[in-house]
């Protein structure tokens, strides 16, 4: 189905994805890459998160790590034991303003969440379909460090697209305060 008419059928996907384009714009007012998601649990916000990587110092502070790390605490903290936490998360859907990363990607595939619906495309980084397809599991084996097994998820892009790019395009126009500075003189352009 096309995003837009997603968009029609669900409305309460472009409820979520609204939420989570505040988080982004949170990410943006902090100088951050602006990406935001929230995790749904019965059609409720159970969880959210934004870019933080410069803010904290830590390049693994995305949008997606933050709201996991938010509800696993917070699960934690109420008695839930890692079999609870699990077939929780195989009820949740995240809606996040960029398609994720492949480090984000692999990790909702561990956790086992049930389905992603993003905005736009990850052209340079996406684990959803535009790098990696990390969301689809073609063996089921376990990793070769003995680790958890991956889990398929379903993952739906294009919702809002237009203006989760729009935030983008307007971080990267503005120039990134934070961007390390060019070691090397940039070329002039030839006339």
């Amino acid at each position: 189905m096309m995003a837009s008419s997603l968009e029609e059928a669900m409305p309460d996907h472009v409820m979520f994805m609204k939420l989570a384009l505040q988080q982004a714009k949170l990410a943006l007012d902090n100088l951050e890459v602006p990406v935001g998601c929230v995790i749904v649990e019965d059609q409720a916000v159970i969880a959210s998160g934004r870019n933080r990587p410069t803010e904290t110092r830590n390049a693994t502070r995305h949008a997606e790590m933050e709201a996991i790390d938010k509800l696993l605490e917070q699960w934690q903290k109420s008695g839930l034991t890692r079999e609870q936490i699990s077939l929780k998360l195989s009820q949740c859907t995240l809606y996040v303003t960029c398609e994720p990363c492949i480090m984000c990607a692999a990790a909702l595939s561990i956790i086992g969440i049930k389905e992603v619906y993003y905005g736009c495309a990850n052209d340079k980084f996406g684990g959803c379909g535009s790098i990696l397809s990390l969301h689809t599991c073609s063996s089921g084996k376990h990793t070769s460090d003995g680790g958890s097994k991956r889990k398929e998820f379903k993952c739906t892009g294009g919702i809002m697209a237009l203006e989760a790019v729009n935030l983008l395009r307007n971080f990267y126009e503005q120039g990134n305060p934070n961007a390390p500075k060019p070691h090397r003189k940039l070329m002039q352009p030839l006339d």
